[in-house]
């Protein structure tokens, strides 16, 4: 399976990018998953839920499925973070997995650059970041530097890059 992750600081739109990109590849036939690396507690369950009271009573796993879809979710109670290589184990093979987040992590990435922000780029540290997408002109890169509003171009870049082209 190819990789490529979507790394960047917090409000640069690395979720907004994922979206714009998913319908771009799959409209060339490629079978795209995404993993998304959250920094805080989430719940995808509400309270009062079969599936939320299963898992409030103590559930290791609980999958719920319907005739659409199915959905898998797994309680660490305790127990260390996934690495990003056990996450990926999990999952159906696929042509292309995006990963958002897991920045410090040492698959290929591009980073996801708005100044606007006022956070530093990570691209001079991380000889991981292949690209650098940025809403403004930048200096001193040694990586290209992709429009971030060019969703075509950062598809042409991620198909070639990963060998998919």
């Amino acid at each position: 399976m190819r990789i490529i992750g979507l790394a960047g600081w917090s409000g640069s739109g690395k979720t907004s990018l994922v979206v714009r990109l998913l319908p771009v590849l799959v409209a060339r036939g490629l079978r795209v998953s995404t993993i998304k690396h959250a920094h805080h507690e989430f719940d995808v369950d509400t309270p009062g839920k079969d599936s939320y009271e299963h898992r409030a009573a103590g559930a290791h796993e609980v999958l719920v499925a319907s005739a659409r879809r199915f959905a898998l979710m797994h309680e660490l109670r305790d127990a260390p973070e996934p690495t990003l290589e056990e996450l990926v184990a999990r999952l159906a093979p696929v042509d292309l997995l995006i990963v958002e987040g897991f920045k410090r992590h040492g698959h290929d990435k591009i980073e996801v650059h708005r100044p606007s922000v006022g956070k530093k780029l990570l691209a001079p540290e991380d000889p991981h970041i292949v690209a650098v997408a940025s809403d403004a002109a930048l200096e001193g890169l040694t990586v290209p530097r992709l429009d971030l509003d060019d969703t075509q171009a950062i598809v042409d870049f991620v198909v070639k890059h990963t060998g998919l082209g």
